[in-house]
């Protein structure tokens, strides 16, 4: 049986229940399925809905690629709305932030399984949809990355959170360098839980509504009997990147790289060259705190720092002149990749600059996540 939902009228996600899966498309493939204000809404909808309804067993949810059903999960929010929403002053940037990361918290802390197929991108947002996912399954085709600092933004949706739960130190490196991660290297990273070839995807998507359900966890049962059961061997450089990124700071990362002088190394440190030197410390502050944090008070603090990503008063900028409007205007609206950075050197930022990034604009009582625990 097929039953959409009908209280979701947003075109880009399609919610419908069948058998006794609750089944989620996001449907915006020309935008790689990017997160507006409006799929944010149709996504927590849904999700409450389910949550009480006793007939649902389980979610799954997958992205429409360009030339059909997966392909592609997420590219992130959509980040040519930050921009213009950034330069007109309109409040619907705000919304857009505390209401994702309030569905961040909730598929994490969802009480039925909630399955993700990521398949294709899965970049910031769609990691954020992703991540707290009770069962994590990629692809050969799987690209995942969190890679803000190349838009002067920060790893959010929780990134802090889970980046800094990934072995040793290399949710540091992922976090600043926005390294991109295959199916196999998400899954030694514990960004990931299992590998299925792409060639399966659909008949197991269609089969989810046909097979009898005694609950959710045969579902996720369902889907586990469908992995693959040899993954290739990861190919990360875990003692390099544990040796480099558990340095106090950042020029400290940049000294240790310049010295090493490997072909990796010299490649990362020419990387975060690129990135922006601000968020770069504040980035490395973050996943820092983050690591010792529960997931709520992580997204408490990430809602403080994006509001200070587009309200940098402590160094007396807005609008076009903060760090993340200025990297989306190079990266996605002149596309002419050269970002003026400021300060433009690594070596310029100071702790008076990172420091109000962690200071929450409002008082505790007041802030717009504090219902999260």
């Amino acid at each position: 049986m097929s039953t959409p939902l009908a209280s979701a009228s947003d075109s880009f996600v399609q919610t419908e229940v069948r058998g006794r899966v609750g089944c989620i498309t996001l449907n915006r493939p020309k935008a790689l399925n990017a997160l507006s204000l409006e799929m944010v809404r149709s996504l927590t909808q849904a999700l409450k809905v389910w949550r009480e309804d006793t007939h649902v067993l389980a979610v799954v949810i997958r992205g429409m690629g360009k030339d059909g059903p997966f392909g592609s999960f997420c590219a992130g929010g959509d980040i040519r709305f930050f921009h213009e929403a950034a330069l007109a002053g309109d409040d619907r940037l705000d919304a857009f932030f505390t209401e994702e990361y309030a569905l961040n918290h909730l598929i994490h802390t969802y009480p039925k399984p909630y399955i993700a197929f990521m398949d294709g991108i899965v970049m910031g947002g769609g990691m954020g949809i992703s991540q707290g996912a009770s069962l994590r399954i990629v692809t050969e085709r799987s690209k995942l990355a969190m890679p803000e600092t190349g838009i002067g933004l920060f790893p959010d949706v929780g990134g802090g959170y889970f980046l800094s739960r990934c072995p040793g130190h290399l949710g540091e490196y992922l976090a600043l360098t926005g390294h991109m991660l295959n199916g196999s290297e998400a899954v030694a990273a514990g960004l990931a839980d299992a590998l299925m070839e792409s060639g399966r995807l659909a008949g197991l998507w269609d089969s989810l509504g046909r097979t009898p359900y005694e609950s959710g966890e045969a579902v996720e049962r369902w889907c586990q009997n469908h992995l693959q059961k040899n993954v290739e061997r990861a190919n990360l450089p875990l003692l390099d990147i544990n040796r480099v990124f558990a340095l106090g700071d950042v020029p400290a990362i940049l000294v240790a790289l310049d010295a090493q002088g490997s072909s990796w190394a010299n490649e990362t440190a020419a990387t975060l060259r690129k990135r922006s030197p601000l968020m770069l410390h504040v980035v490395l502050e973050q996943i820092r705190r983050a690591r010792t944090m529960s997931l709520a008070d992580d997204l408490r603090m990430e809602r403080g720092m994006v509001y200070r990503s587009f309200n940098m008063t402590h160094l007396g900028r807005s609008g076009a002149q903060t760090e993340t409007v200025e990297g989306i205007r190079a990266l996605a609206v002149d596309k002419d990749h050269q970002p003026r950075w400021n300060p433009g050197r690594i070596d310029e930022v100071t702790p008076a600059m990172v420091g109000p990034f962690f200071e929450s604009p409002w008082p505790e009582q007041e802030h717009p996540l504090r219902g999260l625990v």
